[in-house]
């Protein structure tokens, strides 16, 4: 064990600062809890940004992985590998699309969907000046084709121009969305929940409008589920719950258990009249440790049953959060669905965060007025009631 002062200090010397970290360094985890280099536990209802579904130190998901590093770490994509093969399987099985593209992270998911999008409508009419709407208030990324449908101006500004030809809607108004499109529109992006955008749950009636409008336009719909799917919301993916299948998804976070891994997938029609060989690639994308890791997590989940924990933890979380906001004035509003729940306050609650994590237990903003809920996937109904304990503590 080190001096956690000492660490701190060497990062800031090493790094660069490109993230307020809490001054506290992590040493391991274990189920739903991390210990810090001192050896003090923490309560975690983050999961490294809804990454951890598993908890930590998962037997038989660090087993999996193990025995892969034993084997095989790369490849390159010249060549076939059977990790990859099965999880691609996994995914398709899981999310009911009919190709995938394995990529590293999120944001290279949401720029592989955002030019598949761009070659399907280039092939129809040989144009170049395409447009794509996306949403106010939304996130999906910091590289340049992720920024520029990030619905943030802040995000953007400092490194405009961002890729042209994007629009921005208002999340579940329908009008707002009709109003934008034109005979050069060619996709509309959305999360099916915006996370760091507040908890927004897109509406049954919203998204259903919107496939109804892509259908009649031959739009390509990208619905962005890096962090409300892998089961945050009780389903595989979040439009599961109202059966509107896009023609594009983006998963990444928890779709590896921890390893960095992503993807893009498409339905049949996108991927016979979209992308082709040379169009894109990836060094590291679908090799044999991410495949591995991708498989062990949908072996989990079916062993562990976390879909059905999902339901039933969210519900009692959904209802002890209730408690605690009719309770208290400053707490305006309580979104969610799942295990990606959000309290908005009429201030910021930066000082609650802080003195939460003072109590051992980890939380998360999203903006600076709403703390966010994504614990592990593994959360039962104690450790709900133990955070919001400590939780009603520090308001």
């Amino acid at each position: 064990m080190g001096k956690m002062s000492e660490y701190i200090e060497q990062a800031e010397k090493d790094l660069l600062h490109l993230y307020n970290r809490y001054q506290i360094v992590l040493d391991h985890g274990e189920g739903m809890r991390l210990f810090d280099t001192e050896g003090k536990s923490y309560l975690d209802f983050m999961s490294g940004i809804g990454v951890f579904a598993l908890g930590y130190g998962d037997k038989k998901f660090n087993d999996a992985v193990h025995a892969q590093v034993d084997k095989l770490l790369h490849t390159s994509n010249y060549f076939y590998n059977e990790p990859a093969i099965e999880a691609a399987k996994a995914i398709k099985k899981a999310s009911r699309m009919d190709r995938v593209f394995f990529t590293n992270s999120g944001a290279e998911a949401v720029e592989g969907a955002i030019k598949a999008a761009r070659k399907y409508a280039y092939l129809k009419d040989g144009s170049t000046d395409h447009q794509i709407i996306a949403m106010d208030h939304s996130f999906h990324g910091r590289t340049y084709g992720a920024l520029s449908v990030t619905g943030k101006e802040a995000y953007r500004k400092p490194f405009e121009p961002m890729i042209g030809n994007i629009c921005f809607a208002q999340y579940n108004n329908i009008d707002s969305v009709k109003a934008l499109i034109n005979d050069k529109t060619c996709a509309i992006i959305m999360e099916t929940v915006q996370g760091e955008g507040g908890i927004y749950p897109a509406t049954e009636s919203f998204l259903k409008e919107i496939r109804k409008i892509c259908d009649e336009k031959d739009l390509v719909l990208i619905l962005d589920e890096i962090q409300c799917g892998m089961g945050r919301t009780g389903e595989y993916y979040a439009w599961q719950r109202y059966d509107v299948k896009p023609d594009i998804l983006t998963t990444a976070k928890a779709l590896g258990g921890g390893v960095p891994v992503g993807a893009f997938l498409v339905n049949e029609k996108l991927a016979q009249h979209s992308l082709v060989a040379g169009d894109h690639g990836t060094t590291y994308g679908g090799n044999p440790l991410a495949g591995a890791a991708i498989c062990a997590s949908f072996k989990r989940y079916e062993e562990l049953d976390l879909l059905d924990n999902v339901k039933k933890t969210g519900a009692f979380l959904y209802e002890k959060l209730e408690e605690i906001k009719n309770k208290n004035p400053h707490i305006v509003d309580h979104r969610g669905v799942g295990l990606m729940q959000g309290l908005e306050f009429d201030g910021p609650v930066a000082d609650i965060i802080a003195k939460a994590l003072n109590k051992g237990l980890i939380l998360i903003n999203a903006g600076p007025n709403i703390i966010r809920f994504l614990p592990p996937l593994i959360c039962g109904e104690a450790e709900v009631t133990e955070m919001c304990g400590i939780l009603k503590e520090c308001i």
